[in-house]
């Protein structure tokens, strides 16, 4: 009998992986070609049509087409296009009444003919909904039932069998992103909003957050100018700030940091003998609390340093911001 090790590099040597995978990069370039050289008053209809709308865009398919259906209403209302994603087989089922008189319906079906959707278009157009398909079946009920139809077909799938929607299921998200970007373009959706979208992630933090929402203001590491330097490190230690403040919150003489400390023990100095007043920075960057994280970020790592000093209008000391643990 022949080795079952051999037998499996046999088959693994028949199934050719990267070659298959450049077969399907290949395709999935031509579709987009195809799909570019399409492009035209449809594609320009459908923007201006969203942009008109005073409702939402309710994007609907089922199957593959309602998972490339959810992400393409994902991204659309993380731009700034407010918009929810319909099951069909949910909607004739009540889930429906998501949908107000007006509101833009994306249709996604390859065929046109899914019969889930087929069986929503007389309640959509009861509810006069602007219907915008996508589909490959432009004589299809769905593609008669829309305003604009947008072209998704392909040659081929790119599946071997030609049968698992892969070409097919690319143009359809590749169209859904192209109508999200123009749509951010029309109405100069900037970095500032992609953050209102966005509170929780990095971007929104950045351009979100203020001082006054991360500084520190409570037990901060104050040191009498007059006090040596070695009370200054038990005040950083306790801080934990890497910093100790010289003076008071009402009167801020200058800031001691543990760069400072270092440089002063390679000089040899008296820790016991020497009061902090003489080896502190006195001009200690500072900024306000309602400025934003971003500009305070900005600014340490501009200068190198870890902490900036928060100050109020009166220049009182209300805190200390920190981006390095």
């Amino acid at each position: 009998m022949p080795d079952k090790a051999v037998q499996a590099d046999n088959r693994s040597e028949g199934l050719a992986p990267v070659p298959a995978a450049r077969r399907l990069f290949t395709a999935y370039g031509d579709a987009i070609s195809r799909l570019d050289k399409a492009l035209g008053a449809p594609f320009e209809a459908t923007v201006e049509m969203i942009l008109a709308t005073a409702g939402h865009v309710v994007v609907c398919g089922m199957g593959k087409s309602g998972l490339i259906g959810r992400k393409i209403a994902a991204t659309l209302a993380s731009t700034g296009t407010p918009s929810l994603f319909l099951h069909p087989a949910e909607a004739i089922h009540g889930d429906l009444g998501m949908v107000r008189p007006g509101d833009v319906m994306i249709l996604i079906s390859n065929s046109g003919e899914t019969e889930e959707i087929v069986r929503l278009l007389p309640a959509l157009q009861r509810l006069d909904a602007k219907i915008i398909a996508l589909t490959a079946g432009q004589a299809s009920s769905m593609a008669r039932a829309a305003q604009i139809v947008l072209d998704i077909s392909v040659d081929r799938e790119a599946c071997p069998l030609n049968l698992a929607p892969t070409t097919s299921a690319m143009n359809t998200l590749v169209l859904g992103d192209a109508i999200a970007v123009a749509l951010m373009e029309a109405r100069g959706f900037e970095a500032a909003d992609f953050a209102m979208t966005h509170p929780g992630g990095a971007l929104g933090r950045r351009l979100l957050t203020r001082v006054r929402d991360q500084m520190r203001s409570d037990a901060l590491p104050f040191v009498n100018a007059g006090a040596p330097v070695q009370d200054a490190i038990l005040v950083m230690t306790e801080g934990r700030l890497g910093m100790a403040l010289v003076g008071s919150e009402d009167d801020l003489q200058g800031v001691l940091t543990d760069g400072d400390l270092r440089r002063l023990l390679l000089c040899g100095i008296d820790l016991a003998a020497t009061p902090v007043g003489e080896v502190a920075s006195t001009s200690p960057l500072t900024i306000g609390a309602d400025q934003l994280m971003a500009d305070a970020e900005a600014r340490m790592q501009e200068s190198r340093i870890q902490c900036l000093v928060v100050t109020d209008v009166a220049d009182r000391v209300v805190g200390v911001v920190q981006i390095f643990e």
